[in-house]
């Protein structure tokens, strides 16, 4: 009985060179298609190519992203994935040099994500550039900025930070030449930076936010994760626990500020939980709300477990005040 072909696995690029002739290949060309398998499909052109940008240390919330894009484009489309640990978005005493990188089996999760036609894989492209290919010329000096954006929340506690977040992003966009960029929410003000880029300076790239993966227990999926201990972890929840308990609060129409202080009162009775900041902001701003005001809004919380810094958020619904009820006897 013959033996049925090995799935297709991403093409993998270091260089500018190499990633400009392999996107120039036709759809499924720049996959490393094995013996035995046809980059087939209904057509050979990519009609569309989409661009998934990561640090490396995939994991199910980078693959929901790759699922993502692949729906998006179909079977002869381009998925580009980016390996690039940035150093221009570590600040001093960040964990740059300790962040996890392990190309081999980032490359080898995506060849495990289903085939959407036969020899093709979910992923075409890998580009994993080092840093002296995404910086020739050392650090740049000319730089994206963030503007009021990089000021406030994840900005105040990180300077600089979206700035170099929004630098590479730019020359990634400019390298890969994607119709649609994919990101997930859970960075939920980078990737309005990211959308606030786009739009002031006219980049014609498409941005769609893919909301954020749990575990079973509610943490979100982060690299940095692999950082907390079992006890760690544990405390770890508190996040998630903190953004339900507030959201519930607010939909209850108990207010902003409840939201605020059921969640902080949660936070705080895990003493291993130290938080950088607890915000209910304008999900389109990041914008603080005033006391009375209803509507869609997002809760965000940053905190260290350990030495682990982590961040979360959720869309809360801020709901009228419930109107008080008469008693019998005309009494309130």
């Amino acid at each position: 009985m013959p033996t049925p072909p090995a799935a297709a696995r991403p093409r993998v690029v270091r260089t500018r060179d190499g990633l400009r002739g392999a996107l120039a290949a036709p759809a499924g060309a720049a996959a490393d298609v094995p013996a035995g398998a046809t980059p087939s499909g209904p057509g050979i052109e990519a009609r569309e190519r989409a661009v998934v940008m990561t640090m490396g240390a995939l994991h199910d919330g980078h693959l929901q992203l790759v699922r993502a894009a692949r729906e998006r484009v179909g079977p002869t489309g381009q998925v580009v994935v980016t390996v690039f640990v940035n150093p221009l978005q570590f600040g001093p005493g960040e964990d740059l040099d300790r962040y996890p990188r392990d190309l081999d089996a980032d490359v080898a999760l995506l060849a495990g994500l289903p085939e959407p036609a036969p020899g093709r894989p979910a992923v075409d492209l890998v580009f994993a550039p080092p840093v002296e290919e995404m910086y020739p010329g050392g650090d740049p000096i000319v730089r994206v900025t963030s503007g009021r954006i990089g000021t406030v929340l994840e900005g105040a506690f990180r300077p600089g930070h979206f700035d170099g977040v929004l630098t590479v992003v730019l020359k990634l966009m400019h390298l890969t030449r994607p119709d649609v960029a994919f990101y997930g929410e859970k960075d939920a003000q980078q990737l309005l930076a990211i959308r606030r880029m786009v739009a002031d300076l006219d980049v014609d790239v498409e941005v769609v936010g893919v909301p954020i993966v749990r575990d079973g227990d509610g943490l979100a999926l982060s690299s940095r994760n692999a950082y907390l201990s079992a006890t760690e972890r544990v405390d770890a929840l508190a996040l998630s626990q903190a953004l339900r308990a507030g959201a519930a609060a607010a939909a209850a129409g108990q207010g902003a500020a409840a939201a605020i202080e059921v969640a902080s009162g949660m936070l705080n009775e895990h003493p291993g939980v130290v938080v950088d900041y607890l915000a209910l902001v304008d999900p389109t701003t990041v914008d603080d709300l005033e006391p009375e005001y209803v509507g869609p809004a997002l809760l965000l919380v940053a905190a260290r477990v350990g030495t682990t810094r982590l961040i979360d958020n959720l869309a809360v619904d801020v709901a009228d005040p419930a109107p008080s009820t008469a008693r019998p006897g005309g009494t309130q």
